[in-house]
């Protein structure tokens, strides 16, 4: 079947699934969507009653101001009402499902798994809290987190919440350098650590990392060490900084009250790629991101008591807050956590776990579903996987041979396939096709969800593009509880990078088409982020780390079309005089990108190059490498306004 023929294709929600679904069918969505919208406040409000448990309740809904020329932006949901989230997603479930499993941890090996109830994660996420306050934590303050896909983050995170203070997760897998900057942007007092990790069957040090970054951090003042991998690496523990967290745990007890938060409270901040090269602290808050990230958990997922739900995201990704912790946690859901890698031991791993838990939400990115499919149906033998009910994915569009061999090979045709698209900043879920509700197109996200309102925006004029069928830049026109509050320190930031571009709107930084029935398809970035497997890169960040090379004279970096991680990273290189280009310098350069940004940041590609295509005013025409790194010679379009048109010549002669 070839990708016009599965694009032009309606798969019409499996009645199994229809029977059972929080929303029934397409006129019940276009009846509650037309609600949501006609009165926000109200669809919220309703929305808190049901989903989340308060202390006392609010003054005002919402209150909102997306246009800068009327003003500063800000976005208020719940004013008045205080709560905890500690309390919403653990102290609450305790009398009816105390004896559930909220979080069942799968290690990296096969065989190492612990299940955590809800009476078992209350009582270590009161003793870490206790720890945290032992330690000086205390409101206000920040803790960040730096480890591998352990429970005892999860526990820290909740921890965190029970007593006020606000978590800053950084990915695992980033080098020193990036934890270091993302510690000293938060001013963070303790960090929370692993002594190492595990990539497949290799032991990897963490501790050591975080060690050369904290040499840079004056504000960190105790270093808390989960010990996971033990005596397969050394760890240095420095007196009166560092301290287990087995023997921290051992000294403090089981209760811990919740401080009682205001809506509005920094809940954590989360550090995304920006086009500027400096990382953005999103920031968000405590009444509004909860209920958006339960509000979408259970109507994304369509999830109900009796599910088991599997998130594969990282936790130092927003989709392992929202969709591995606080949106299942809030709803009393069991979810799975799972340290290991789709393709260790075999390629097998990801079905075994379905299977061995009767998984029946599986959630997981495009680049590990091609990444598996590529390697042939064998690895699906024997497996029973007929427990899975709703298949989702997250990070970038799913393309259409991808999502025909997950939806037939994995869902045996019988599950709806939920492409969701959102961003850190949106806290969950904007664009999808809800299951049980809505007719699946292959490739596209589908409709908004209830109480978001997207419009397409002419990226030339600003002007709205009203026609159903339209392309242009996708943006939101009102405030919905999840989205980011400021950027961290930074607010002047976080208005012009989503709200001066088209005023009275908040800008996406994606392009999106919409179809004749009102689908969403996007298209890609607009701004200079490139998503590579699902994680969103700034190009200015890797820039900057390869100008910083003492033989790079200058380079410019872009994503191009790569068959299993959706984009890659292609980066032209002009070397300073006196150097010469060779495969060993690709190498170092490599090395290089990895040391600073993390392995995530690694080009895939180098090109050398004379000269860099440039306006007269200086500026680089990214356009026209993005077309050539992605072998679209045929139209450059207009080179006119270039200092230099015969290097385009050059860079397409020497094209890799």
């Amino acid at each position: 079947m070839g990708e016009e023929s599965i694009l032009k294709e309606f798969y019409p929600v499996p009645e199994r699934i229809k029977a059972k679904a929080w929303v029934k069918g397409r006129g019940e969505y276009d009846k509650l969507y037309a609600e949501s919208i006609a009165d926000s406040a109200a669809w919220w409000a309703k929305q808190a009653d049901e989903i989340l448990t308060f202390y006392k309740k609010w003054d005002k809904v919402e209150d909102f101001n997306f246009d800068i020329r009327k003003g500063p932006i800000h976005v208020k949901y719940f004013e008045g009402a205080k709560l905890n989230v500690s309390y919403n997603c653990l102290d609450r479930h305790l009398a009816t499902k105390g004896d559930k499993v909220a979080i069942q941890w799968e290690g990296n090996e096969p065989g190492e798994q612990k299940a955590y109830t809800y009476k078992d994660l209350h009582t270590e996420v009161c003793k870490f809290a206790n720890v945290l306050k032992k330690h000086g934590i205390k409101r206000g303050d920040r803790v960040c987190i730096y480890t591998p896909m352990v429970v005892e983050a999860a526990i820290a995170m909740l921890a965190c919440t029970r007593i006020g203070a606000v978590h800053a997760i950084v990915f695992g897998g980033f080098s020193s350098d990036a934890l270091a900057v993302r510690i000293q942007d938060a001013q963070a007092k303790l960090l929370v650590v692993c002594d190492g990790t595990f990539r497949g069957a290799k032991a990897v040090p963490q501790k050591k990392d975080a060690d050369v970054a904290l040499k840079e951090c004056p504000t960190i003042e105790k270093v808390i060490v989960v010990r996971r991998v033990g005596d397969k690496i050394a760890c240095d523990m420095t007196p009166g900084r560092d301290l287990w967290w087995h023997d921290e745990m051992a000294t403090v007890d089981a209760n811990c009250e919740c401080e009682q938060m205001d809506a509005e409270d920094t809940l954590f901040i989360l550090y995304t790629s920006g086009s500027t090269g400096q990382p953005k602290g999103a920031l968000h808050t405590t009444a509004g991101y909860l209920l958006y990230a339960a509000y979408t958990s259970k109507f994304a997922f369509d999830l109900h008591d009796e599910d088991i739900h599997w998130c594969t995201a990282d936790i130092g990704w927003v989709t392992g807050h929202s969709y591995v912790v606080y949106g299942p946690l809030a709803l009393g859901a069991t979810s799975i956590m799972f340290e290991g890698v789709p393709n260790y031991p075999t390629y097998s791993r990801f079905w075994q776990v379905v299977e061995k838990y009767k998984v029946t939400s599986f959630y997981t990115a495009p680049t590990a579903i091609r990444a598996i499919a590529k390697e042939g149906d064998e690895w699906l033998k024997g497996i029973d996987l007929s427990s899975l009910r709703v298949l989702s994915s997250v990070g970038e569009p799913l393309n259409p041979e991808a999502w025909q061999w997950f939806y037939e090979k994995i869902g045996n045709s019988q599950c709806p396939i939920v492409d969701t698209w959102w961003q850190t900043e949106t806290g969950g879920h904007m664009i999808l096709p809800l299951p049980g509700a809505i007719d699946i197109k292959p490739a596209k996200p589908a409709l908004p969800i209830m109480g978001v309102i997207p419009t397409l925006v002419d990226d030339q004029t600003g002007e709205e593009l009203k026609n159903m069928e339209a392309n242009g830049a996708l943006c939101f026109k009102t405030a919905w509880p999840g989205i980011t509050r400021t950027i961290y320190g930074d607010h002047k930031r976080y208005e012009e990078t989503y709200f001066e571009p088209y005023p009275g709107n908040y800008f996406s930084g994606d392009g999106a088409l919409r179809d004749k029935d009102g689908y969403y398809r996007i298209t890609g970035r607009i701004d200079d982020v490139i998503n590579v497997s699902g994680h969103r890169m700034g190009t200015a960040e890797i820039e900057a780390t390869l100008n910083a090379h003492e033989k790079v004279a200058e380079s410019a970096v872009v994503g191009y079309p790569h068959e299993v991680k959706g984009q890659s990273i292609y980066a032209y290189i002009t070397l300073k005089t006196g150097f010469e280009p060779s495969e060993d310098l690709k190498k170092e350069l490599t090395q290089y990108v990895r040391t600073i940004i993390g392995p995530i940041a690694t080009p895939e590609k180098i090109q050398w190059a004379d000269g860099l295509p440039k306006t007269r005013s200086g500026k680089i025409m990214r356009r026209i490498l993005k077309k050539v790194a992605a072998n679209e010679l045929g139209d450059l379009g207009d080179t006119s306004t270039l200092a230099d048109p015969a290097v385009v010549d050059d860079l397409v002669k020497n094209r890799l």
